[in-house]
């Protein structure tokens, strides 16, 4: 084993990506320069001709501004370390990457499996773009026998998302692996909770994993973009980059350099976040106005084994249902101050969710209860200063 190959990813990830040494001053930039391009010039034609032969033969050698420069190779290069991948496509938002990884491997007629814990939006592909396409997407609980009996001979994909989206879900995902497998399905899983930092879908088998790099990547809540990220499939590196390069993705070389600042500090946001996360979780399970947590590293929650078995780290991320009314439950996010309520998450801040029951009642997960249900993400925040203003705001939804 190669000196750099045994280094830790904390170490990997403050080195991978950083501009090259200029070879008349021996100087170097720390921070990669945003490269910004529309055309990329040539010095003659059989230099264009070189390039466009590297790029026939599987090389990332960029002969349009589109495809993207220096900058985005070097994310690109980090996002492959991240997830363990061969191959990486940036795209411009993280729905942008669901719906690359999906369209990339069927066409009219084909049918897709989703597993009912993933990411609400996904639904609006398949009454939008997927139906208007031809192809048919059937949700289904996230377990083996449902996989295996929802499967038809004109599905192709198997998507999933571990830990499911609002309810930290974990999936066993090995097993559902095997059963695509036995029947020639793509695999594809949202890997956002995880960012290839905490989570590796692609170590557990799945074939392309989508990450949004708005969230914890990027970390600083002013950018939007997505990656997928395909394991050493050649086949599927094919589809990937054929389908991107017609659909028009292109990514601002601005965006990538913000990512890959984001990149330098990944690994201390997110042992933080997590380490606040949990104590979050830990406080809120002691609250009787607290039905339930769901944290897969709270050794309470169902999904905990799979969590120590497939995980590496936890998140920020945790949501709770109330014993509460919900209007009560509104007071409670209302009565947050260090809680910025939103949608996003992965930042360096602190975020609250009222979660509407349309969004969650289609997760089997949750088991069609009443409760409202509240998402956090625990950002840098001091823990002690997050619990305070829970407290306070639970003491404000019981009041009349």
């Amino acid at each position: 084993m190669s000196q750099s190959s045994s280094r830790h990813l904390d170490t990997k990830l403050a080195h991978l990506g950083l501009a090259e040494f200029d070879p008349q001053t021996g100087a170097a930039p720390v921070a990669m320069p945003a490269m910004r391009s529309s055309t990329v010039r040539f010095r003659s034609l059989e230099d264009l001709d070189r390039a466009q032969a590297a790029q026939a033969a599987g090389e990332r050698r960029p002969a349009y501004g589109r495809g993207g420069l220096d900058t985005h190779a070097a994310l690109e290069q980090v996002f492959c370390e991240l997830e363990q991948g061969q191959y990486c496509a940036l795209v411009p938002s993280g729905m942008a990457a669901v719906a690359l990884g999906i369209t990339a491997f069927v066409q009219h007629g084909d049918h897709v499996l989703v597993t009912d814990s993933a990411y609400a939006p996904v639904r609006l592909y398949d009454s939008g773009l997927a139906k208007r396409l031809g192809i048919e997407i059937t949700y289904v609980a996230p377990d083996v026998a449902s996989v295996r009996a929802a499967i038809r001979p004109n599905t192709k994909v198997l998507y999933m998302e571990s830990p499911g989206s609002l309810l930290m879900q974990m999936l066993d995902v090995p097993a559902l692996v095997a059963v695509a497998k036995e029947h020639n399905l793509v695999t594809v899983a949202d890997n956002t909770w995880g960012s290839g930092y905490a989570y590796r879908p692609l170590d557990l088998g799945v074939d392309v994993s989508v990450i949004a790099a708005t969230k914890y990547v990027a970390g600083h809540s002013d950018l939007m973009m997505g990656a997928v990220v395909v394991g050493d499939h050649a086949a599927l590196i094919s589809a990937v980059k054929r389908t991107n390069y017609a659909l028009g993705y292109s990514v601002s070389a601005d965006d990538v350099w913000l990512a890959l600042r984001g990149v330098r500090t990944l690994s201390i946001r997110m042992r933080e976040s997590a380490a606040n996360g949990l104590k979050l979780a830990e406080f809120l399970s002691a609250q009787a106005e607290v039905e339930r947590v769901f944290h897969p590293a709270l050794p309470s929650d169902p999904g905990h084994a799979l969590w120590k078995r497939d995980a590496t780290g936890s998140n920020g991320m945790l949501a709770f249902s109330l014993n509460l009314s919900a209007e009560q439950a509104r007071r409670f996010v209302n009565a947050l101050t260090l809680f910025g309520i939103g949608y996003s998450w992965g930042g360096f801040e602190s975020l609250v969710q009222y979660v509407e029951p349309e969004l969650v009642n289609t997760h089997s997960y949750w088991n069609h209860s009443t409760k409202p249900l509240i998402r956090l993400h625990a950002g840098l925040e001091h823990p002690d200063d997050l619990i305070a203003d829970l407290t306070h705001a639970l003491a404000i939804a019981k009041t009349a």
